[in-house]
């Protein structure tokens, strides 16, 4: 086996400087991206957008559900829908519980009383008036779903 030139070992050198500054380059973005995450996530939630974006929903669901057509109703709901997928995108969770679910006041708030001869229906949710706002990472209800909740006994 023949030695090295100079030429051969210059090159080499060369070789070896560019492989170190692409990776340099690589290592320089990872920690770039990595404080831009961090930045994310440090500012957080932007809770009045999303408050605005319930408020649209809310529009919306209004609007669908008084539409005099079905290509009005269906358009309606496709906003609707789009504006919920930008609320779950943005860190918030409408709250929308169904008839029969258990009432939590965490999340929900009482604007109806509904009587009920029925214990196992009582302190459960009747009939949801207005859709509700939790942020995720705050973990709680900024805007309590509006909610008619049957009560055992009590008058209407």
């Amino acid at each position: 086996m023949s030695e090295p030139t100079l030429q051969d070992l210059a090159d080499a050198v060369v070789d070896v400087g560019r492989l170190v500054a692409r990776q340099a380059a690589s290592i320089d973005k990872l920690v770039d991206d990595g404080r831009a995450a961090a930045a994310r996530a440090r500012a957080g939630a932007d809770v009045p957008l999303l408050v605005d974006l319930l408020a649209l929903h809310r529009d919306a669901s209004a609007c669908a559900a008084t539409a005099r057509s079905r290509r009005e109703r269906e358009a309606f709901t496709a906003v609707a829908g789009g504006l919920e997928r930008l609320i779950e995108g943005r860190g918030g969770r409408l709250v929308a519980p169904s008839p029969g679910a258990v009432f939590d006041a965490t999340t929900m708030e009482a604007v109806e009383v509904v009587a009920t001869d029925d214990a196992a229906r009582d302190r459960t949710v009747a009939e949801l008036v207005e859709p509700g706002l939790v942020v995720t990472e705050l973990g709680r209800a900024v805007r309590p779903a509006r909610v008619a909740v049957h009560r055992a006994g009590r008058p209407a």
